[in-house]
């Protein structure tokens, strides 16, 4: 049997009005689906009008302008609804979730759900598990020491994978889905005996590591930013008092 690095794949991308998962909106989503490596993939993809401005700074990075939503994109709660039943798909069909830093678009998602369907990610996957496969996470336990940043592009350099038109959500999410298959190949030895379904946990396990790391980091150098351990979603905002 191939291993998971080998076989059918799924990736997760998201666009957004900013970096804030708990006020920032989806702009635009792809889901990338590829049964098989140098197989044509099949893309699903959404624009979406967020009903908020859209920051000039978001704008710059993925080109999408406040008239161009308001004119081109669908409203977002049938959006909403259309990506957590593509993602429930692909759990039903037994295909792994490439989610590049996944903590990020899954709590994202979680959150416009939550605002426009008043429901959660979680409910709609508490019947089908979904498995994750983060590459920021897999290639920072695996080779821990190398410096320099992680970002999608430096992976993507890292691993020979081409990344044209970045922050383009599918094409963000076939390049994580082929770093996800590189990271693979490479380590083969210490992945190809673990499952996607026994990879899951344990990712959580690196992230809460990696981040008290980074956390102990920062407290070094003086800054005072938070880094959340949760993978791969965050968990609910406490309520106002």
């Amino acid at each position: 049997m191939a291993c998971w690095y080998e076989g059918p794949l799924a990736a997760f991308d998201t666009e957004s009005t900013g970096v804030d998962v708990e006020t920032d909106r989806i702009v635009s989503a792809a889901v990338v689906v590829q049964d098989a490596p140098g197989i044509r993939p099949r893309v699903s993809r959404w624009l979406v009008h967020p009903g908020v401005p859209v920051p000039g700074a978001a704008t710059a990075v993925h080109g999408l302008t406040e008239e161009h939503l308001r004119l081109n994109g669908r409203w977002p709660a049938p959006v909403m609804y259309e990506m957590a039943e593509t993602l429930v798909e692909q759990a039903r069909a037994g295909r792994p979730l490439v989610v590049m830093n996944a903590p990020f678009d899954l709590t994202l998602l979680d959150r416009e759900l939550r605002r426009h369907r008043a429901s959660s990610l979680g409910r709609w996957l508490e019947r089908t598990p979904l498995h994750i496969l983060d590459p920021r996470v897999l290639d920072k336990h695996l080779d821990r020491y190398r410096k320099g940043r992680r970002t999608l592009t430096d992976l993507c350099a890292h691993y020979d994978v081409p990344l044209e038109g970045a922050h383009d959500p599918a094409a963000d999410a076939l390049a994580a889905l082929e770093v996800a298959r590189a990271v693979g190949r490479r380590y083969a030895a210490r992945l190809e005996r673990l499952s996607p379904a026994e990879l899951h946990p344990l990712q959580a396990v690196w992230h809460a590591a990696q981040a008290r790391g980074l956390q102990a980091w920062f407290a070094l150098s003086g800054t005072e930013e938070p880094v959340d351990p949760a993978w791969p979603l965050r968990p609910d905002m406490p309520a106002a008092a």
